[in-house]
């Protein structure tokens, strides 16, 4: 009994003055010292993650770029809608000159005013159609020319500002840059292709009896470019918006992305159709449908020899090929609708493609609208705007259709 009995009296005086000494050792000094490297221990891993993450360019600077390239978007889709309108009030030419930083300032004073319709009493347009207008008329077709010009600068600065400002900050990659560049370019480009249409409508034309308009393959050179730069503009802004789909591929799922391809190039052809049909006033020959005139096909589709010139000369062919255009469209689209209805597709590419398809018979019952009531400006205006609108939904399903990168 007694050694049992000492070896708990030891023991447990071992603890005590184990626990003792612990305590002993936990002293104010001794607190601080450990505190203060578990706080720069903390800091120091914050600081490694801080910056790992403001490694650029990264999501969200990705993200801010992406915003960026959207909005230049709507920018250009603004100067297309007024160069629209100003092509129906019949306003292009009436600034017969073209400075960069000269013009940015219209007329102020009596004189000034009177200067520059003198300049314009000069040309075709005031001698076979205008010769009776007056300053008051002259000043309305100038500002829509003038509005136009000043967009377009507007524009330009929008792209290249923002590209000179990110490029710095080191918010592109090395493919960005390029691709940036390519579109500060063609907004540069642009400009040019706008004032060479522009001359066209300036010419003295003696052999030529029509009246005085832009040639409509300038026309369809500067609308066909301007697209192109919305499109690229709008394209990689969603691309690094938008989150890709993790979509499972499939046989199915390839044929739709090949669809919705070519779907979007007949969306865009028609679309630049539409330039020829503005260019050669072909909107007024045919007002009715779906015939022209009493007939299915008109007797003069192929009235200019050679025929390859009735293309894009004929007035009665280029809207006849609009029509096809729009009906090919229109039925592309509705299919890809029902073929996408086969396909498990996530609920934003599924809205997409439902928005492409209701916009697309809201564009066909607009151009009926327009032919059927000889071309009223507003309701052309909104059937040229309702034409990017389409093009836009179709950039939105290709954009979440895309294929991700491995």
């Amino acid at each position: 009994m007694l050694l049992p009995s000492l070896r708990f009296v030891v023991s447990c005086g071992c603890r005590n003055a184990g626990r003792s000494f612990n305590q002993s050792q936990r002293t104010p000094l001794r607190q601080w010292v450990l505190k203060r490297w578990q706080t720069t221990s903390t800091i120091t891993a914050e600081a490694g993650t801080v910056k790992a993450t403001s490694t650029v360019p990264n999501a969200v600077t990705n993200r801010i770029v992406g915003r960026w390239l959207v909005g230049c978007s709507g920018l250009v889709l603004g100067a297309v809608v007024l160069g629209g309108v100003t092509r129906l009030t019949e306003s292009g030419l009436s600034m017969v000159d073209w400075h960069l930083v000269k013009e940015m300032k219209p007329p102020q004073s009596q004189e000034e005013w009177e200067a520059e319709f003198a300049k314009y009493q000069q040309f075709p347009e005031f001698k076979i159609m205008n010769h009776d207008m007056t300053l008051t008329e002259f000043k309305f077709i100038f500002y829509m020319e003038w509005g136009h010009r000043m967009w377009g600068r507007l524009v330009g600065l929008a792209y290249i500002l923002p590209t000179m400002y990110f490029w710095r900050k080191g918010y592109f990659t090395r493919s960005m840059k390029g691709r940036v560049l390519g579109l500060c370019g063609f907004v540069f480009f642009q400009g040019l292709l706008g004032w060479y249409m522009v001359k066209s409508g300036l010419e003295e034309k003696p052999e030529s009896h029509d009246i005085p308009r832009v040639s409509q393959y300038r026309l369809a050179s500067h609308l066909g470019s301007a697209l192109v730069l919305y499109c690229a503009s709008l394209w990689t802004g969603l691309t690094l918006m938008l989150s890709p789909n993790q979509l499972k591929e499939t046989r199915r799922l390839t044929q739709l992305r090949r669809f919705a391809k070519g779907t979007g190039g007949l969306v865009f052809l028609t679309a630049l159709s539409g330039a020829f049909v503005a260019g050669l006033d072909a909107g007024l020959v045919y007002n009715s449908f779906p015939k022209m005139g009493d007939r299915w096909i008109p007797d003069d589709l192929l009235a200019f020899s050679p025929n390859i010139k009735n293309v894009f000369e004929n007035p009665t062919t280029v809207q006849f090929d609009h029509r096809i255009l729009a009906i090919s469209s229109l039925a592309a689209i509705t299919g890809l609708f029902f073929y996408s209805r086969r396909v498990h597709l996530p609920r934003r590419a599924k809205i997409a493609i439902s928005c492409l398809t209701a916009m697309a018979y809201t564009q066909v019952a607009l151009g009926i609208s327009t032919l059927l009531l000889y071309v009223p400006t507003p309701l052309a205006a909104t059937h040229q705007s309702g034409s990017v609108a389409l093009l836009t939904f179709a950039i939105w399903v290709l954009a979440e259709l895309r294929r991700v990168a491995k």
